[in-house]
């Protein structure tokens, strides 16, 4: 009804990925003839061109940011440049669908296989320390002060389509300048926010009893490990690279209950977003100004950040490992400390359907006020929340593809139906769904 040109299309987390697929199946259905834009943080071309574009018979276009979506739709109604504008977008997308074929013949092993080549521990004699506290600890209003030595610019400059690591960024012969002045700026809406109390940042974190139950990290209600709080299921690497040795999973950083060792699993919730919303309108609404509208949304982002760096220190410092760290601000934006914390969402635990049982643990909306939306995106977006691991030998990792075999496993102990498990995993499934 509103006769428009094109249709746009911004997924910001992987489960808006399978939503685009329908959305292009829908419009075919509907036998639509305008072009379909595809963009946001989780999209990519090979992504538009193996999962979506496929789904339509008209133009479906990948956009990297909302800068090029201009020169794409001048391109797409110029009649003069279409024709050759689609032909070449099609032979790229024609060529990625070739390259996603040859990758899907790459080698997954079986799922008992990688389970048998899990990554070794020495549980008899591998450091494992006790929390100084098993529970929840609540931060309601952090100094915005306190955060602001421990923020990662480096991402900032990334937000603008700067491509450099900071503060080598200012000395950079092309985008130098452009830098300074945006950092400049940004320090200025800064200070800004933090003394005015612009925003509030609220976080959780807390430690539980914990051991592996096979390819599960069971999480107990206290030290007696007799009755389970939550249980959350891993995920584990199949694909097997050159010179592989083992196949990981979150799992493995957990000590088996069968090792009589007693381990601990660690989660947070952080936000940085309350008040962000308020001062991005006033500044787009009130004063027309949407560059600070947007410095204030990545700011916000950058804050979030910055906790979730900051509390990993406190919890590393509560379980005691971390208590001699020494480790400067840039040594702690480079991870050179023992434990990780993967977020649900990210390579080594793709699965955002598990973040329901991680707020539950940490009665994260209470606590915070965050919540998360029906695609389990969290609310403010200024936010960061996953599990903390102390493992000596813990490290990120890419769970990649997965074959059948390990996702009807995996569905089974989610207690989820395997169609229902394959839409919220589509970027991860090594086959094609029935």
């Amino acid at each position: 009804s509103e006769k428009v040109d094109v249709l746009g299309l911004s997924g910001l987390i992987t489960p808006s990925l399978d939503e685009m697929t329908q959305v292009a199946k829908e419009m075919n259905r509907r036998n639509f003839k305008i072009p379909l834009l595809i963009g946001g943080a989780t999209t990519s071309a090979k992504h538009t061109a193996v999962k979506i574009a496929p789904h339509y018979q008209q133009p479906v276009f990948h956009v990297v940011d909302a800068s090029l979506s201009v020169p794409v739709v001048e391109g797409l109604l110029d009649p003069a440049r279409k024709g050759e504008f689609v032909t070449k977008n099609s032979e790229s997308q024609n060529r990625d669908r070739a390259t996603y074929e040859h990758m899907q013949k790459k080698t997954l092993v079986p799922f008992a296989d990688a389970c048998a080549r899990r990554h070794q521990t020495d549980w008899k004699n591998v450091s494992i320390e006790k929390p100084a506290f098993t529970g929840l600890k609540v931060l309601s209003d952090l100094p915005l002060e306190t955060l602001v030595p421990y923020i990662d610019w480096s991402p900032f400059f990334q937000t603008w389509e700067l491509r450099g690591k900071y503060p080598k960024i200012f000395d950079d012969e092309v985008v130098g300048v452009e830098a300074k002045k945006l950092y400049g700026d940004a320090r200025t809406l800064l200070d800004r926010i933090v003394s005015e109390k612009l925003l509030t940042a609220k976080g959780v974190y807390g430690f539980w009893p914990a051991n592996a139950v096979g390819e599960d990290v069971v999480v107990y209600t206290d030290e007696s490990r007799q009755t389970v709080l939550e249980r959350f299921p891993m995920l584990r690497q199949q694909w097997e690279r050159q010179g592989q040795k083992d196949f990981r999973s979150l799992v493995d950083y957990v000590a088996p209950v069968e090792s009589g060792r007693n381990d601990y699993l660690g989660g947070f919730a952080v936000t940085t977003g309350w008040g962000c919303d308020e001062l991005a309108n006033h500044f787009l609404n009130d004063l027309n100004d949407d560059y600070q509208s947007i410095m204030t949304k990545a700011l916000a982002d950058r804050l979030a950040e910055a906790f979730a760096e900051y509390l990993h220190m406190e919890a590393r410092k509560a379980w005691g490992f971390g208590l001699q760290e020494g480790l400067t601000v840039e040594q702690l934006i480079d991870e050179e400390y023992r434990g990780i914390r993967p977020a649900y969402g990210y390579p080594a635990c793709p699965d955002h359907t598990e973040k329901t049982k991680l707020f539950e643990l940490l009665d994260a909306t209470k606590h915070t006020g965050l919540t998360l939306t029906e695609s389990f995106a969290m609310y403010p977006a200024a936010a960061v929340s996953g599990l903390y691991f102390g493992h000596p030998e813990a490290r990120y990792f890419t769970v990649d593809k997965i074959t059948r075999d390990q996702a009807e496993d995996y569905a089974s102990r989610k207690q989820m139906p395997l169609e229902t498990l394959e839409r919220w995993l589509s970027p991860n499934l090594g086959y094609e769904p029935a």
